[in-house]
């Protein structure tokens, strides 16, 4: 018997819709039985625009979460979800109660805030500038402007994990680790941290295989023609994963395994390991 619950959710934003989309994310995946079906209403900043939310939510009905801060436009919104019984929960608003609560002010109440260009966006993207040009072992002579250094094998998610740390701001350089190939200047005496990636040799060689089929016909060919057959040879493989943390270890560069790691969750243990060398180097310049 199949218990799966069709629902539809509605997720209404005044922006870009990511906080709605990171905790729907988050949420959803802790009920095994539901099968959901995202509407997603973004940038809704005026009453036409609400209408033709309000349009949707009554030809699909379900719950509905909401970010929206004008309080005009909110009160309309919760006032067609009681006409209709639905439930709805304004995400933002314990933290704001909470704030204004805290700091002894009242929110603004101003849509989009957090994406104003401001210092932080113009940080990101000089982040995301520095990652296009340093990836996969460009430019390695503006090393020294690095926030964070991945290093890893072929494969290892090194690009997208320095795109994802980009967009938060970090420029991240990217150096693969190749068995035989000289040193990169600037590694070996960085004045931040490295950082190592690593997979387990099965899950690499899956990656690397897929990778092939995507080159396809001419180029694949001409990658094995070149010894490229070690690419997913197992022992072949093996041996070098162990060089490469070996190499990290003889550095004292600390490594992710990110065999069954998201992008994010690597993105955080890279947040997690800056913190702790920004913290020891912090340590060790203070005055005994």
């Amino acid at each position: 018997m199949d218990d799966t619950q069709r629902i539809n959710l509605h997720l209404v934003s005044d922006a870009t819709g990511e906080t709605l989309n990171t905790m729907a994310r988050a949420t959803i995946v802790q009920f095994k039985h539901a099968d959901v079906i995202h509407h997603r209403w973004n940038m809704i900043r005026s009453r036409f625009q609400l209408h033709r939310v309000i349009e949707g939510i009554e030809a699909e009905p379900g719950p509905v979460l909401s970010t929206i801060v004008d309080q005009g436009l909110r009160a309309e919104l919760e006032k067609t979800c009681q006409q209709l019984n639905l439930p709805i929960v304004n995400v933002l608003d314990p933290v704001l109660t909470m704030l204004q609560a805290y700091l002894g002010e009242k929110a603004t109440a101003k849509p989009g805030q957090q994406y104003v260009m401001n210092t932080d966006y113009f940080k990101r993207i000089d982040a995301m500038h520095y990652v296009l040009a340093h990836d996969d072992g460009q430019a390695h002579t503006n090393l020294a402007e690095a926030d964070v250094i991945l290093v890893g094998v072929s494969r290892s998610s090194k690009t997208p994990t320095c795109f994802y740390l980009a967009n938060r701001g970090i420029k991240a350089a990217n150096v693969p680790l190749v068995p035989g190939a000289p040193d990169v200047p600037g590694l070996l005496n960085a004045r931040c941290p490295v950082i190592g990636l690593t997979l387990e040799d099965n899950a690499l060689i899956e990656i690397r295989r897929h990778r092939l089929k995507l080159i396809g016909g001419s180029g694949a060919a001409g990658f094995a023609r070149q010894g490229g057959t070690d690419y997913i040879d197992e022992d072949a493989v093996k041996k070098e994963l162990l060089w490469a943390r070996r190499l990290c270890t003889s550095h004292g560069w600390p490594v992710i395994d990110v065999t069954r790691r998201s992008i994010e969750e690597t993105a955080a243990t890279v947040f997690q390991l800056m913190e702790g060398w920004h913290r020891r180097r912090e340590k060790m310049a203070a005055p005994a």
